[in-house]
């Protein structure tokens, strides 16, 4: 461990879960690399992953963003592409899209948008898209008739929560440099659509652990009751 990281464990008690404001507080203060952190939520539930009607998953609009800037991609045709571009797609086409994908393994994008009647299509490179979490989803909003919504939301700040297989949500809540305020604002954005999406099926205590954290500091619990 670093000089600056166990400076760090000095100020986080790790027995004790903060209120999100001092947490946020103790994460901007503990992140002093020379760049600009990124800070995350680590959530552990109570479902049981291995179960279908116990996934969780969506996503959400953070009120003041990432701080990262997305590539986006729209395979669609006609008007929509028009459409995508101007809302301010990085890539917009169709089948050219899909050549240069299956050619070249072109995948210089963050995030792939397409309309439901291309899904045939994009099926072609499911294979490529689906490991690097990059395949069209209707539940994460990217396969939809709304390109001009879907291309604004995936620039502004939407992030997608899902349930990994150890039963832990992973999610970016932005910069460092956000400052404690802000990012206490993603936060709660993000957690109240986590919370909401508890699954029927789940029982007993839902939230089991919940902390934040930056690039290169300490994990500091929050408090919560769920």
């Amino acid at each position: 461990m670093g000089k600056k990281y166990e400076e760090a464990l000095k100020n986080v008690d790790q027995t004790k879960s903060y209120p999100i404001a001092e947490a946020m507080k103790l994460v901007v203060e503990n992140a002093k690399a020379k760049f600009d952190e990124t800070v995350e939520l680590h959530v552990r539930l109570g479902v049981d992953s291995r179960q279908a009607d116990q996934q969780v998953r969506g996503t959400v609009v953070l009120p003041n963003g990432t701080g990262k800037t997305r590539k986006v991609l729209v395979i669609a045709r006609g008007e929509k592409v028009e459409e995508a571009l101007k809302a301010g797609a990085d890539y917009a086409g169709a089948e050219d899209i899909i050549t240069k994908i299956t050619a070249n393994n072109w995948l210089d994008f963050d995030v792939c948008i397409t309309t439901p009647d291309m899904m045939g299509v994009i099926g072609r490179v499911a294979k490529i898209l689906g490991p690097k979490g990059l395949m069209p989803n209707p539940k994460s909003g990217t396969v939809t008739t709304d390109i001009k919504k879907a291309v604004a939301d995936s620039k502004g700040g939407k992030v997608e929560y899902r349930l990994d297989k150890f039963n832990n949500v992973h999610c970016i809540l932005g910069k460092a440099s956000f400052g404690p305020a802000k990012l206490a604002q993603n936060y709660d954005v993000l957690m109240a659509a986590i919370i909401k999406a508890k699954p029927a099926a789940a029982k007993g205590i839902y939230l089991k652990n919940v902390s934040v954290t930056s690039t290169m500091g300490v994990g500091v619990k929050v408090a919560q009751v769920g």
